[in-house]
């Protein structure tokens, strides 16, 4: 908790609404430290402030099952939060699951006034700024203003959860490491190392964020994967699932260690026999494989909110053909190989007309490489 310092700079302290932009990003900010840790709930932050502006407490959501961000940061404030303003990045839940709703919490706590970034797509939970605001409490939703894009930068810090609930299937995100010329493997078949340890190290912080990662047989056969994280303290394992049409897996695979939990993707008449003890799924599957949107009901059914796809350029493909990428992170190394497998494979685009067309939403420079992270546009009307 911070106490000291106003959430807005002298200049534009006397500035209501610059006031609570600050907040709210200040909410943002501490809503991503649960990434990769409150699934199947969504990340959330919140920022209590006094009459004067004042931080006198924050907190966000850590963990599923535990606390949510308003019950953390009014505990922090303790006898403060009465008469304060409560900054939250989602609206207040009006649900009684493992936790209690927050907007009684609120509520009993003396709050008296609730600023939140977006409203909850989910019917259960959602409704919280009804409740408050029919206690009396003055509940502003944000909208776009002159310091900038605040209900958008909240969204994106949230956008696993909420294409969950909204698409009903998990968010997915297409990584992958190339050359400059695009190859994913040399003509030989070798692809280890094309991107530098940097890129590697941010891939595991990539994975520890996701509820799942997804391979196919044929980078299965290739390279072995192991698919756990490594690296980072305290990380809850995402549940690592292999697509294997024909169950080809051998059970020395270092994906079927103990390090996390595998799940492997059969078709329905595919012989698992030699898979003991392995946790085997059957999905409908058709002559490009196992489909892709069977697969991802099925994982939506066991509570995972987002994906990453760390396949090959076959797998890659059967997600972009069946329109199930949300985002996308390239790693491009400053490598040339002029032969070998490319980025993606059949995607079921044959013309440059049907090209995915993508907008580039962030470039980083990670040691000798580029992140390029970018999501599909919206097709254009004509």
């Amino acid at each position: 908790m911070r106490q000291e310092d106003p959430v807005a700079t002298h200049a534009d302290a006397n500035d209501p609404h610059a006031i609570d932009a600050h907040a709210v990003r200040r909410a943002v900010e501490l809503a991503a430290r649960g990434l990769g840790y409150t699934s199947p709930n969504p990340v959330v932050g919140c920022v209590i402030t006094d009459a004067a502006g004042r931080v006198v407490g924050e907190g966000w959501h850590q963990r599923a099952g535990g606390p949510h961000a308003e019950v953390h940061a009014l505990r922090a404030a303790g006898d403060a939060a009465r008469g304060a303003t409560a900054y939250v990045t989602l609206e207040p839940c009006d649900h009684t699951g493992r936790t209690g709703p927050c907007s009684q919490a609120l509520i009993d706590a003396g709050i008296t006034r609730v600023v939140y970034a977006v409203p909850d797509p989910n019917p259960v939970a959602g409704g919280g700024a009804a409740t408050l605001r029919a206690a009396g409490i003055e509940t502003v939703e944000v909208t776009e203003s002159a310091h900038g894009p605040l209900r958008a930068e909240a969204e994106a810090g949230n956008r696993a959860w909420l294409t969950s609930v909204r698409l009903g299937r998990p968010f997915v995100l297409w990584k992958y490491a190339a050359t400059l010329d695009g190859r994913v493997a040399a003509a030989d078949g070798t692809s280890r190392w094309i991107s530098g340890p940097e890129s590697r190290a941010d891939v595991h912080r990539l994975r520890a964020e996701a509820d799942a990662v997804v391979v196919g047989s044929g980078t299965l056969r290739a390279d072995d994967p192991h698919l756990a994280v490594r690296g980072i303290e305290g990380v809850r394992q995402p549940l690592r699932v292999v697509l294997d049409t024909r169950a080809t897996i051998r059970p020395s695979a270092r994906i079927l260690d103990e390090a996390a939990p595998t799940l492997v993707a059969v078709a329905e008449d595919a012989d698992t026999r030699h898979l003991a003890g392995v946790e085997v799924v059957r999905l409908p599957s058709d002559t490009s494989g196992i489909s892709v949107t069977a697969l991802l009901a099925e994982l939506g059914a066991r509570g995972v909110r987002s994906v990453m796809i760390e396949g090959g350029p076959a797998l890659a493909g059967a997600f972009v053909a069946a329109g199930a990428v949300d985002e996308i992170v390239g790693y491009l190394a400053p490598v040339l190989l002029g032969a070998g497998p490319g980025v993606l494979a059949d995607a079921g685009i044959t013309t440059l007309a049907q090209a995915l067309r993508l907008e580039i939403t962030e470039v980083v420079r990670l040691g000798p490489d580029l992140r390029v992270t970018a999501v599909p546009t919206a097709p254009k009307e004509h």
